[in-house]
């Protein structure tokens, strides 16, 4: 028998943990208010601090930036496992949750269906992800020709130097970051109350990208803006297909391409 209130117990302290895991990580990246980036100074708390660099005349800051913990420089593969850690973490505690309430995964978007786990739902998926990822480009480029793009300054604190560190982003943080917030924000914050509850998908979809978008305030007002219409697109792609392997796929497509053509590639559209 699927205990459901328990199930919804664990998901929402999985929420609140999250969010107050995101909440603690806003004062990592922001920008000077009329200057420059500084990514290697900090404050007391070991955060990124928003003042000017010390920068020699002809010289830019790395755009590999870091952060301080203890008074130790951390460096891009560190900040992956912190990342990759924290949400594999999560996702244990949320999956362990499902399994315990005995919550029905066909409840989750998992199911022998085509959509939910054969190419029909690759192909809705990766579709889903690049015309996703396209818009976001635009959004994202408008706002960093205005100054107005956080979400940059967190892209250049994750933006790997070498060729190891980039399979290590593509093949372990990203795909561990869509997957478990998927399974999180659309699977169990709609599916699984939807099912459970008999609550109006197109409600929890709302208020699941609401919560969503609050969970990136890192990347700050524009970045919040911007994720949670992500969030939302990502809502109504799960209600209307049923299927967490398109959300998936689509949650990775759209931050690979973001992080190869912003990071990899460099390419600023609106510079």
């Amino acid at each position: 028998m699927t205990r459901w209130v328990a199930f919804a117990g664990i998901t929402l302290a999985v929420l609140s943990l999250l969010l107050v895991v995101a909440r603690a990580s806003q004062a990592m990246v922001t920008r000077p208010h009329g200057g420059k980036r500084s990514p290697g100074s900090v404050n007391g708390d070991g955060h990124l601090d928003a003042v000017e660099a010390d920068v020699r005349p002809g010289e830019e800051p790395s755009p590999a930036a870091s952060t301080v913990e203890g008074g130790r420089l951390r460096s891009p593969p560190e900040l992956f496992a912190n990342v990759a850690v924290s949400q594999a973490l999560f996702a244990g505690l949320l999956v362990a949750g499902i399994l315990l309430t005995d919550v029905p995964w066909s409840a989750l978007g998992v199911s022998a269906d085509a959509i939910s786990t054969g190419l029909p739902g690759v192909a809705v998926g990766i579709g889903l992800g690049v015309a996703v990822a396209l818009a976001n480009a635009v959004a994202a480029g408008l706002a960093d020709a205005f100054g107005t793009d956080p979400s940059r300054d967190l892209r250049e604190l994750l933006a790997p130097e070498t060729r190891r560190g980039w399979l290590v982003l593509l093949s372990v943080v990203l795909p561990l970051v869509a997957g478990f917030e998927e399974l999180l924000f659309r699977a169990a914050l709609i599916g699984g109350f939807a099912a459970g509850f008999g609550l109006s998908p197109w409600l929890l979809a709302v208020l699941s990208s609401v919560a969503f978008a609050a969970g990136h305030g890192a990347q700050g007002g524009p970045g919040v803006v911007v994720t949670g219409l992500l969030g939302l697109a990502l809502a109504v792609a799960f209600v209307l297909t049923g299927s967490l392997l398109v959300v998936v796929l689509a949650h990775y497509v759209v931050n690979t391409v973001e992080f190869v053509v912003g990071e990899g590639l460099g390419w600023r559209p609106f510079e």
